[in-house]
C-alpha cells in the first residue's frame, strides 16, 4: 500500500517577494499540486520564482466541495501545498475546513512558518505584545453591535484586520463602544513601498484618515482596556504616496 501524502500551508509574501522563505519555494516546486485561493493573483508570484507546478483553484466558495477530492489526492500519495493571497493560509484566508478534513482522514498536515499581517503590525504598535487577541474582520452586520460590546471590557491587545473602504465607519463604530480616546495603531500596506503606520487615540486617527484617503489592507491594533500607552505619531517612509 502506497503511502499517503502530505497536505502542506503554505505561507507566502503580504507584499515583498523577498519576504519568501527558501523552503517555502522548495516546497512549492516538489509538491504535486498547489491550491491558491486565486489563482490570477497567485501566477505572478509563482512565475516570479520559476513554479511551474499544476495549480487549482481552492477558496470559500467551493472549499467544501474540493476538500472531498482533495483528500482523495492526498490518500492516492500526492503531496499537495495550499497558499493564499497572501500570508498564511487559514488566518482570516480559507485553509481551515480543508486541514479539519485531512485531520478527520488521518492525513500528515503542515504549516510552514512564514508571513502573516498581524504579527509584524502588532510588534510595531507599541502595545503588549504578551497576551493579544487577534479577531480578524469583525462581523459586517448580524453579531457587529454585540462583538464590539465583548472586546470593549477586553484588556488584551485586540488585533483587526479592515478594508480601506469601512475604516472610517468602523473608526465611528470604535469611537462608540471603546471610547474616542482608546490608543490604537494602525498599519497598512506592510512590507510594501508606501507602509504606513499611524498611532494616537480613535479621534487622531480618523481625523487623518479623512484627510489621506484609506488605500491597501489595513491592520488595527486596539490598546486593552486601560492600557496606558504613549501617544505617538505616524510613521512613514521617506516617499510621499502619490
Amino acid at each position: 500500500m502506497n503511502p499517503t501524502g502530505k497536505l502542506y500551508l503554505v505561507p507566502t509574501p503580504i507584499g515583498n517577494l523577498e519576504d519568501m522563505t527558501y523552503r517555502a519555494i522548495r516546497i512549492l516546486k516538489e509538491v504535486d499540486l498547489i491550491l491558491a485561493e486565486d489563482t490570477r493573483t497567485s501566477a505572478p508570484m509563482l512565475k516570479h520564482f520559476g513554479i511551474t507546478n499544476r495549480v487549482l483553484a481552492h477558496h470559500q466558495h467551493n472549499e467544501h466541495q474540493s476538500s472531498t477530492e482533495i483528500v482523495r489526492f492526498l490518500k492516492e500519495g500526492k503531496n499537495i501545498a495550499l497558499i493564499s493571497d497572501a500570508g498564511t493560509p487559514a488566518i482570516s484566508d480559507p485553509g481551515f475546513f480543508l486541514v479539519r478534513e485531512a485531520l478527520k482522514h488521518e492525513l500528515p498536515v503542515e504549516c510552514l512558518p512564514g508571513a502573516t499581517a498581524f504579527v509584524p503590525a502588532l510588534v510595531n504598535s507599541g502595545f503588549p505584545t504578551d497576551k493579544f487577541c487577534f479577531e480578524g474582520f469583525l462581523p459586517l452586520k448580524k453579531g457587529r453591535q454585540t462583538r464590539y460590546k465583548f472586546l470593549a471590557e477586553e484588556e488584551r491587545t485586540i488585533i483587526l484586520y479592515e478594508s480601506p473602504h469601512r475604516l472610517l465607519k468602523t473608526l465611528d463604530e470604535m469611537a462608540t463602544y471603546f471610547g474616542a480616546d482608546r490608543q490604537l495603531s494602525v498599519s497598512r500596506e506592510l512590507t510594501k513601498m508606501f507602509e504606513e503606520t499611524v498611532r494616537g487615540t480613535v479621534t487622531e486617527i480618523k481625523t487623518y484618515y479623512e484627510t489621506h484617503p484609506a488605500k491597501g489592507e489595513f491592520v488595527i491594533c486596539v490598546a486593552g482596556k486601560e492600557g496606558k500607552v504613549k501617544k505617538g505619531k505616524y510613521d512613514k517612509g521617506d516617499k510621499e504616496e502619490e
